[in-house]
Order: C-alpha cells, then structure tokens, then sequence
C-alpha cells in the first residue's frame, strides 16, 4: 500500500511540474481506492494495485503530453497569424504515450466499476444531443418553421445542381457525402442514428448529407441569410399556384425571424457554438432539411472550405483534402497539407477529445489520414445512396452539356430553377 501511494504522489508531482492535471477518470477513482482495496484477497489486491499505478504513471505523462501538444499549438498559431515561418519544432512529433502496463483480469474490472459507481455522490452527468424529431419540433415551437420534405431523389438532384453551380465537382461531392454518411445519408441523417433503421443515438449535432454541425447552420445564415431570403423571395415571384406562394411567404417569415436572432451575436464561431446549444440555434438547424433551403445552405457551406482553399492556393483540391478541411476546419486543413504538416502527427492539429473519440484520425500523421480518409471514400461510395448521387449527377451533366440551364438572375447570385 505505502507502494502504491509513492508512486500515486510522484505521478501528481509529475503532472504538476508539466502543468498539467489527472484524468478525470482517475480523480474519480481516488476517493473509493483504498476502501475497494480493503473488499479484495491479498492476490487480487497486489495485481490491482500494479495496475493502479501503471496507470496513474500513464495518465500522468498522458497529460503532460497533451499541455505540451496546447502549448505548442498556441504559439505555432501566433505565429502562423503574424506571417511568420514554422517549423518542425513548432509541432510535438510523437505520438500520444500508449499504455504498456499491467492489466487486470475482465472481472476484477467490472468489480471496479461497480465499486465507483456505488460509490459516486453525484451521478455522472453524460452529454446528449437532439434528434431529427427534436430539431424539427424546436424549428416549429420557436419560429413556427416547417420544412418542406421531399424525396431523396429530389433532394440529391438539388444538391447536385447547386454543387455545381458553386464549382464543386461530381467526385468531391459523392466522396465527401460518402465519408460523411456512409453512403446511405439522408437529408434528415443526425450523426450516430442509422438512416436506414432508424437505431442508435446523435453523438454530435452534424445532420443532413454535409453533415453540418448546428453551429455550422448559424455561421451559413449569418453569412448568407440575405442570399438565403433572396433566393426565397425569387422562388415565391416565379410560383404558379398560390398555395405554392403561401408555402414561399411561411419560409420567408420564419427565416426572418431567425435571422433576427443571429444578428443578436458577435460573427465568432464561440457564440455561434453557444447559441448552437440553445432551442434558438437547434430551431435553425431544421433548414438543412427543408427542400428549397437545404441543399443550398449545405452545399454553400462545402463551398467555402473550397474556396478557402483556392485563396490559399489549391487550384485542384482532391476529395481527400477537401473532406481534410472539412474535418478539421479550413485553416488547419491546409496547415496539415503543408510539406511540414503532412509529416507530423494528427494530434497536433485536433483538441483531445476531438482526437481520441475519432478511429480514423487517432495514431496517423496527416499524409496517413488523407491516405485513411480516401480508403474510407472508394468503400463508401459504393452504397446505394452515393450509386444515386452519381446517377443523378450524371442526369445533370449530361443535361447541362445538351442545354446550359436557365438562371433566374446573373450567375453570381445562382438562382438556379427548382420547379
């Protein structure tokens, strides 16, 4: 016991010095360890012990290494922003410390567990994020907004022909929808709940076939809302039948109000992410799903990491790092594509949590996720949503090389038909 608490304090110390702090998990742990050790045999007690303080060292020199991973990440973007030159030793160049320790066997684990969670005060608050259902419900309560459904086919042709329109190719749509949603995403696909069966639970708020995050949804109209309510108004002057105009006139006053609210935060992507997380901002979320706005905003979206990437001088970007920049945002995108940032690994570039919840990005240098997200596109594309997708493409294409569509105004705005 006098063992385990030696080794326990130099951990913490250890952390200390680093500026760093333990695990949540083990600061869980410390209140119920010695009374659990009381509750076990003599050989039950040493192998769990050995085990305890494998991990407490490993915990320690885990978050040291993630305070180094910040720090660095810190001075490296001050410097990026000054215009200054970065090098490699402005990146931590290993890997996260892999645990190497003793294990314990399957049941002494579960008597663990059981012990912690019999233990704990207070029970462990867990995050949970809304479902297709509950956006939809918030769009309708908040600004009595409902979005006009229409079949997958449909929605995918208006996708498409807003992609193109924008610059985007068939190819980087289709890879990027098939990474994103597997292939098989529908317009109201939340992130973890199967479009097919309906199972599982929303790990994030990233909906529709872009996957965009309610956060993402805000920065679109906020962006664009005027755009948005311009190409409303022009559906509504060019519609036959007055229930038609009715439908247009009901999407225009709930986007108003919408937009109201954002005008109410600062253009920074925090309050974006904090108004994201309140009825207001998940009410606005329930667009992607509509008809005439969806395919829009989602595609408008995809489009401007494309531009980005144009201003930062990547005439011809690939599937693979358009979907890089998707995922980890414009600016770090290319800074994982620059001759340096392709070496170095993945941490670097990802918040910790962001890195180990995420298979494909964990344990890989930026060159090895590009290569890991394009293996990811070629068996993706294959299912029967992204087969549809490119039928549909095709369709477009093919019509467009017969006969040029019509716009409803100049080409800058992209006021493309929808009827």
């Amino acid at each position: 016991m006098m063992a385990l608490r030696l080794c326990r304090a130099l951990a913490v110390a250890s952390v200390v010095a680093a500026g760093g702090g333990l695990s949540s998990g083990t600061a869980t742990a410390k209140p119920s360890l010695d009374s659990f050790l009381t509750t076990l045999n003599d050989a039950d007690r040493r192998v769990f012990e050995a085990y305890y303080a494998a991990q407490t060292f490993h915990n320690a020199a885990r978050d040291a290494y993630w305070a180094k991973v910040t720090a660095k990440r810190k001075r490296r973007r001050a410097a990026i922003r000054s215009g200054r030159k970065v090098g490699r030793a402005a990146y931590v160049t290993g890997f996260p410390p892999a645990y190497t320790g003793p294990k314990v066997p399957k049941r002494l684990w579960k008597r663990w567990r059981a012990y912690q969670a019999k233990d704990r005060t207070r029970p462990k608050r867990r995050t949970t994020f809304p479902t297709a259902a509950d956006y939809l419900a918030l769009a309708r309560n908040v600004y009595g907004f409902v979005p006009e459904r229409i079949p997958e086919r449909e929605f995918k042709r208006r996708y498409a022909r807003e992609a193109l329109a924008l610059g985007l190719t068939k190819r980087q749509v289709i890879r990027v929808y098939a990474l994103e949603t597997g292939g098989r995403g529908t317009a109201d696909m939340v992130a973890g709940v199967s479009p097919i069966t309906g199972r599982g639970n929303p790990i994030s708020s990233a909906l529709g076939y872009a996957q965009l995050l309610a956060a993402n949804t805000i920065n679109v109209l906020q962006k664009h809302g005027n755009a948005i309510e311009q190409r409303l108004v022009a559906l509504r002057k060019r519609s036959r039948t007055q229930a038609r105009r009715d439908q247009l006139t009901a999407k225009l006053r709930s986007l108003r109000k919408m937009r109201a609210v954002v005008r109410t935060i600062p253009a920074r992507w925090s309050a974006q992410r904090a108004l994201s997380r309140t009825d207001r901002g998940r009410g606005m979320h329930a667009l992607n799903i509509d008809g005439d706005i969806g395919p829009w905003i989602q595609v408008k979206k995809l489009a401007g990491v494309r531009g980005y990437g144009l201003r930062a001088g990547y005439t011809s970007l690939t599937s693979e790092q358009l979907e890089l920049m998707n995922l980890a945002g414009p600016g770090t995108g290319i800074e994982m594509m620059t001759a340096i940032g392709m070496k170095m690994p993945t941490s670097n570039f990802f918040s910790r949590q962001g890195y180990e919840r995420n298979s494909v990005v964990r344990g890989r240098t930026s060159a090895q996720l590009i290569v890991a997200l394009g293996k990811r596109m070629d068996r993706s594309e294959r299912n029967p949503g992204a087969l549809e997708f490119a039928e549909v493409f095709d369709e477009l294409l093919r019509a467009r090389n017969a006969d040029p569509p019509r716009l409803l105004s100049k080409p800058s705005r992209v006021y493309f038909r929808q009827d």
